[in-house]
């Protein structure tokens, strides 16, 4: 049985490694302030267990290397809430489920709120917007096929109660008799 290559162990943690770690990241993915923080904070942790010392005394050089981003504008809280916003809800997200991920990934109460108003701003009712186009991805209710519907109602009902939407939505979109009047009641509303 051929051993393991031994890992390389994690770097000392410095400045430029904090710096150059997170500009990695954010070329990846977007973050929230917090989330970056809890990401670098596990890279130092990582080197910690391996170098030594204490987490208390490099948290400061974390700041400062999120504050560094955010006075360039690498980091925003408020644009990065939008575009979570924006595209969960596409993607079918109750306003519920929308909240809940924006709280885990550290964007406050108040900028998720605010995120949440331009929502408001594309229609009249975005928690039933987003339980149609879940229901038109996941093809649940009108957008099964007949013959299956009336079997699988419940289920239906499940997925969108599971997916945060309430019972009076649930029952609107799975219910609807077609998804050409599910598209009128929508258009009329």
């Amino acid at each position: 049985m051929t051993a393991r290559p031994e890992r390389r162990p994690p770097p000392k943690i410095t400045a430029s490694y904090l710096e150059n770690a997170s500009l990695h990241y954010l070329e990846r993915f977007s973050s929230s302030r917090a989330n970056l923080r809890r990401i670098l904070m596990r890279k130092v942790d990582r080197s910690l267990a391996h170098h030594g010392g204490e987490a208390a005394e490099l948290a400061p050089l974390v700041d400062a290397v999120i504050a560094k981003l955010a006075g360039l504008g690498y980091l925003d809280d408020g644009a990065y809430a939008e575009t979570k916003v924006r595209t969960l809800h596409r993607r079918g997200g109750s306003l519920r489920t929308i909240r809940a991920t924006l709280a885990a990934k550290g964007v406050e109460a108040d900028t998720a709120e605010a995120a949440l108003a331009t929502l408001s701003e594309a229609g009249p009712d975005p928690d039933r917007a987003a339980a149609v186009a879940l229901a038109r991805r996941r093809r649940l209710g009108p957008f099964r096929t007949a013959d299956k519907r009336a079997a699988f109602r419940l289920k239906d009902l499940a997925a969108l109660g599971r997916a945060g939407f309430g019972w009076a939505i649930c029952r609107t979109v799975i219910d609807a008799a077609s998804v050409e009047a599910l598209a009128e009641e929508e258009q009329g509303s």
